[in-house]
């Protein structure tokens, strides 16, 4: 089976080096498929027992520092197919970055996807989580995805077997497939406005974001009514440590490693006494938009 395989394959890969955090553990198996059909290939021959978790830019995501005992996949310069199709659709594999995927779209004159220029993930991981920000999200715009499962086999799927929801989309049916690609439908307009548009949001978020500080984007998603990054500054939070982690004094919804010493423990201790102390104060239970993973050492 190995010999059969294109990709590459690492044992115990340290995910500081993964991540954009730059902290956590190791995961026992690392596969960096060569395109779509090596990947479906690395599954076929993967056990149905096996822990696996598919990563695109690492970009929402935290290993503990006991690490992950299973594989992880890695779709970002693989999964890398992008075109503009017949019907004016474009077909976006999971591992093009969301930023690429807007530039593409204002480039084929189609406007819309503006939003995702300030995104930093993958196209993968923004359709697992319902990607948006400034009004958009990703799902406003999928007609229909492309999925892989467990045994290498393609399934193609629409709208109407996805649950979607505020930073959740779950199939209605549960089943062991991973997002692989998608096409998506933006429309046709002034695609020089919309760049300049584009320039603004990402303007705005250069200006309000720690942007050049190990971090993995929002913690938490807003509640209801209301936004995670005032009730954290409300709660007198902003600056606040836990070892090498701090909570971001430019936006009260990032944590930062800004020395990159802070430890995947200190970074997710830091989230669970943002969480307790917001609730508290104000009786809020702020969910986790980034996902943990791995054992505690």
């Amino acid at each position: 089976m190995a010999e059969a395989l294109r990709g590459e394959l690492k044992q115990n890969e340290p995910m500081a080096r993964r991540v954009s955090w730059r902290a956590g553990g190791t995961v026992s198996r690392a596969y960096f498929p060569a395109d779509l059909d090596d990947l479906a290939a690395f599954f076929e021959g993967t056990r149905f027992d096996e822990p696996l978790l598919v990563v695109g830019l690492g970009s929402n995501l935290l290993v503990r520092d006991g690490g992950f005992d299973g594989t992880m996949v890695f779709t970002q310069g693989a999964l890398d197919g992008l075109r503009l199709e017949a019907d004016g659709s474009i077909y976006c594999e999971a591992g093009v970055g969301s930023p690429k995927l807007a530039r593409f779209a204002l480039n084929a004159g189609l406007v819309g996807g503006e939003f995702l220029g300030g995104i930093p993930g993958t196209v993968g991981g923004a359709l697992a989580m319902n990607a948006g920000c400034h009004g958009g999200e990703i799902w406003n715009f999928v007609e229909r995805v492309l999925m892989l499962n467990r045994r290498g086999e393609r399934i193609v799927r629409t709208r109407e077997d996805f649950e979607i929801g505020y930073r959740h989309v779950g199939l209605r049916k549960e089943t062991d497939e991973i997002f692989a690609a998608a096409w998506l439908r933006f429309a046709p307009g002034d695609a020089e406005a919309a760049r300049e548009r584009m320039r603004e949001l990402l303007a705005k978020r250069a200006a309000t974001q720690p942007l050049q500080l190990p971090n993995a984007g929002s913690v938490f998603r807003n509640p209801p009514g209301d936004h995670a990054a005032r009730l954290i500054e409300a709660a007198g939070l902003k600056g606040a440590t836990e070892g090498g982690a701090r909570v971001s004094e430019k936006h009260a919804n990032f944590v930062v490693n800004p020395d990159g010493k802070a430890t995947a423990a200190e970074i997710e201790t830091l989230i669970g006494r943002v969480q307790s102390t917001v609730f508290e104060k104000f009786g809020v239970h702020l969910k986790r938009e980034v996902r943990i993973v791995g054992v505690r050492p």
